[in-house]
């Protein structure tokens, strides 16, 4: 008899993969996918940081938290859509925990001032979480207040902790932006820094070369 590939979809987001070679009906669990929805800033910084993080399997940039459907970056960058520049991430919850997700999240970004990350200005880029489950949303309160406790930062963290409604993948020329362009003035001076920041925190978290 010949066991087949089966993916088991169950719940929001979560993926459990069985192994073809179990018998008897046996199921070994190798990978739990969930979904995040994050705001940071200028998404190609925020990109390239979770490309980075192992456990991610996958990461898109893209809009969400507004009202206008099937936004262009022209239109997001009015600040006029409520959309914030989000990514989309795929990660495996058996390796990288929500949690764990966002600490990276809250250190790696300024989570302090409203609707601004450095030059970047407007609603568009403000600081977000959009859960997509209840656990996801307990889990955010919960490490939004220990990071404020921690007092990380000196002032008091404004970020978004919003319900996930629809994610809009941006354009292509978007996507793995830094890696396709990293000589390019914004990446040298804005990405770079927040790079090695991540990497001298997280060090221990980066996926192996």
């Amino acid at each position: 008899m010949r066991y087949l590939s089966l993916l088991l979809i169950v719940g929001c987001g979560i993926v459990f993969a069985q192994n073809p070679s179990t018998s008897k009906g046996t199921i070994r669990m190798e990978q739990k996918l969930e979904v995040a929805t994050l705001g940071a800033g200028c998404f190609w910084c925020v990109e390239a940081i979770y490309q980075r993080l192992d456990g991610v399997e996958k990461v898109e940039s893209g809009y969400s938290g507004g009202t206008v459907k099937n936004p262009s970056y022209e239109q997001v960058c009015t600040g006029r859509t409520g959309h914030a520049e989000v990514i989309q991430i795929t990660f495996n919850s058996a390796k990288l925990s929500y949690k764990e997700l966002l600490e990276v999240f809250f250190k790696t970004h300024d989570p302090t001032t409203l609707n601004k990350q450095g030059a970047d200005a407007g609603t568009q880029y403000r600081s977000a979480i959009f859960y997509h489950s209840p656990e996801q949303k307990a889990i955010a309160e919960q490490v939004k207040r220990e990071t404020d406790a921690a007092k990380i930062w000196d002032d008091p963290i404004v970020t978004e902790i919003s319900m996930y409604g629809t994610f809009y993948k941006a354009e292509a020329y978007h996507q793995d932006y830094y890696n396709q362009n990293s000589f390019q003035p914004y990446c040298m001076m804005v990405i770079n820094p927040k790079l090695s920041k991540f990497k001298k925190e997280f060090g221990s978290k980066l996926k192996k070369q």
